[in-house]
Formats: structure tokens, sequence, C-alpha cells
């Protein structure tokens, strides 16, 4: 079924590189990297991160404050960024708060304070005091803290796909105000930074040591980040770029590794496209998923050159923010939208010599030009594809 196309009213992304629209849209000109060395933790991997300054001062508002984590104080930060809290509250009020969905994606949601707890077990083998606060050890801990943040009580949904969560949060959403359960949706993803996500990357041998090299012959792995986004879906607004259409699919292939043909990347591509009634020909930037690891930007690459004409422009923006996992799906669909808004399309940071599979769509260098449409890819662990199409507003 071919997909209404909603507007999007207001986004907002935090990420290492800053917070808010126009300090991504600074470091995208600038092309000045969020990386840094690693020093989360106690014992820090040899690695670079995307990590957002300041979230341990930060503090939630008091009647938040059982909510309190590294995770949901990165979702306040991007809710209170680019005037987001106020876009959010006028809709709960043309709508009615039961008719504004919540819709999150993220895939390690607050286990960095499942992580304190165990690691501050009390003498009874208990949680310490101050973590006996159930909300926080679950999966849905960012979708309740975002719904009880903006005050709404409609449907509310967590989706936790790896790291095309944030993108196929859009698509849920589409369906939901598409057969009439809402009117209007919050979509987003937050993920942070925690020992399971450093150590277990680092233990499947896909974490690099140097700044990430998405698309280089030389790339040696991921560089991991964190970030908060979030997005206003109205299917009544008369302003707005257009979520015009999306695609998802499963590779069903291998945990970890893609389809070596890209079999499932290329089903959400075709379904995104139907759905949105474009042909590639159309499609002025891609945003790819581009992790910088060995099979997924071999297989991303021979997509694009498969599929595209060569003035398609292409790249991957994780040189920029580090690979943010569930929340890659929504930073890299707002830079997208920056993207058209701005008429400017993002390079690739690092890449120096193009992988062989690469063809002339993939730039290294910013392109400033005319762009009408967007296509953002995430691609996930598990197979779990989402491709998102997105028109300018005009």
């Amino acid at each position: 079924m071919q997909s209404r196309p909603l507007r999007i009213t207001a986004y907002t992304l935090c990420s290492a590189v800053g917070d808010g629209r126009a300090a991504t849209l600074a470091a995208l000109r600038e092309r000045r990297s969020g990386l840094s060395k690693n020093d989360f933790g106690p014992s820090p991997i040899h690695t670079w991160i995307g990590r957002v300054a300041g979230l341990e001062e930060q503090e939630l508002p008091a009647e938040l404050a059982d909510w309190d984590c590294r995770n949901n104080r990165l979702a306040w930060r991007g809710l209170a960024t680019d005037e987001f809290l106020t876009a959010a509250r006028e809709a709960r009020e043309r709508y009615g708060a039961d008719r504004v969905a919540v819709v999150m994606g993220t895939s390690t949601s607050s286990i960095g304070a499942s992580e304190d707890a165990y690691a501050r077990l009390d003498p009874d083998g208990r949680y310490p005091a101050d973590l006996r606060r159930p909300i926080i050890h679950t999966p849905h801990s960012l979708g309740d803290f975002v719904q009880h943040a903006l005050g709404l009580t409609g449907l509310s949904v967590t989706v936790a796909t790896a790291c095309s969560s944030s993108a196929k949060v859009f698509a849920q959403a589409e369906r939901l105000i598409r057969v009439g359960l809402a009117d209007a949706a919050i979509v987003g993803g937050v993920d942070s930074l925690c020992g399971s996500v450093l150590f277990g990357f680092n233990s499947l041998e896909l974490v690099s040591p140097e700044q990430c090299q998405p698309f280089d012959v030389q790339r040696r792995g991921i560089n991991l980040g964190e970030a908060a986004g979030f997005a206003l879906l109205e299917k009544q607004a008369q302003q707005g770029a257009w979520l015009l259409g999306y695609g998802e699919s499963n590779d069903a292939h291998h945990m970890s590794t893609p389809h070596p043909e890209g079999l499932g990347a290329r089903l959400a591509l075709k379904d995104a496209l139907r759905r949105a009634d474009l042909q590639p020909e159309d499609i002025d930037y891609i945003n790819l998923h581009g992790t910088a690891s060995q099979k997924n930007d071999e297989v991303e690459a021979k997509i694009v050159a498969d599929l595209f004409p060569a003035s398609t422009c292409a790249s991957s923006t994780k040189g920029w923010t580090g690979h943010t996992l569930g929340a890659a799906g929504i930073v890299e669909a707002a830079i997208s939208l920056i993207a058209l808004e701005h008429q400017l399309l993002p390079g690739t940071l690092n890449l120096r010599v193009p992988d062989l599979a690469c063809g002339p769509q993939i730039q290294r260098d910013n392109v400033q030009r005319k762009a009408s449409h967007a296509l953002s890819f995430s691609f996930g662990f598990g197979g779990s594809n989402c491709v998102l199409a997105f028109g300018r507003d005009r």
C-alpha cells in the first residue's frame, strides 16, 4: 500500500558535533568532526567515540527525576533543543494529548544505569537504593520518559531493531496515522554510550582504533557515538519537509553480517521508492549507513553503484557523529533534512582512497547544489533494514 506523505513540521538532533540543527549544519560546512579519543568508563578501550559533553552534570526537571539516567538526560537535551518542546506541546493542544503518538527507537535504552546498579549491589545482592527505579531498567524506558515529559496520553511505542530502530519509527508512525489511531506523532531515537556497547562491539572486532573511514580501502571498523533526535509528523500541515515513503525488510541471513548481495537492503530501497512514487534518477542525495565496517560498506557501495545514476550524491556522515546505534536513523534522517533545506550535500569525512566497490556517487567532499529528494539508509544487526524517502518543503 502506498503511504500518504506526511509533513515534518519540527525536528531536532543532539550529537557529538553539538546541540541542534544550526550546530550540526556548521559542523557539516566546516567538515569538523565530533569524534574524540575514547575516555568513557574506568578502563577505556583504544578507539574514538562521539561523546555528548556535559551529560554527567545535567539534571532532569524534578518532576521527571524517577527517569534519571544518562540516556534520558540525553533525551531531555534533545527535546529542549531547537524549540522542539514548544512544537510538541502545541501539537498536544491542537490534537489532544491522546491523539499524538510517541514512537521511539533505541538499542540499549537505559542499560548504562543497569550496569551501574550491578556494579554497586548492596550486601544483600539488591540494586543500590538510588537505582531501585524499575522503569529505567526496561527496554521501554525511553518511550515512557518521552511520553511523560511531553504530557501525552496516547499510544507510546519503543522500537528496538538495532541500528534501524529510529528509522523504522517513521514507518510505524505513518501507519498509526494512516489507520486513524493518531493524528500526529513524535518520532525519535536516543542511544547513549555504555560499557555493554563499547566492549561488546570491541569483542566482535568491529571497533576501529582510529577515526572511522567509511568506504575507504583502509577502513578498520566503527567509532561508537551517542545522540538524540526527534521529529514531529503531521498529516494536516501547510509547511515542513515531506516524509514521502519508507521501505522495510529483513535479510534473514546472519546476526551481524549483511546479505552478500544486499538482498534485504535492495528490497527496502525498492519499497521506499515505490511508496514515494520516485525513481532512482529522482534522488539527489543518499545518506548511507556507511559504518566503516568491511562488509557493510562493500555491500552498500555495490547497491548504490548498481542502481543509481552517477549524478546522485551519496555519503556517510558517521565521521562527524560516530555510529549512534539506535539513534543513527533519526540523526541521519535529520542530516538528510538539513541537506535538503540548505542545499548542502555532505561528503564523507576521512575517505581518502575509495573501496573498489564504490561508484562515482559516493562523495568525499561536500557538494553545494539544488536538491529536492533524499534517501536515508539504516541497516541493523540481524538484517533489519529501513530506507526513508524525504522531499524538500516547497
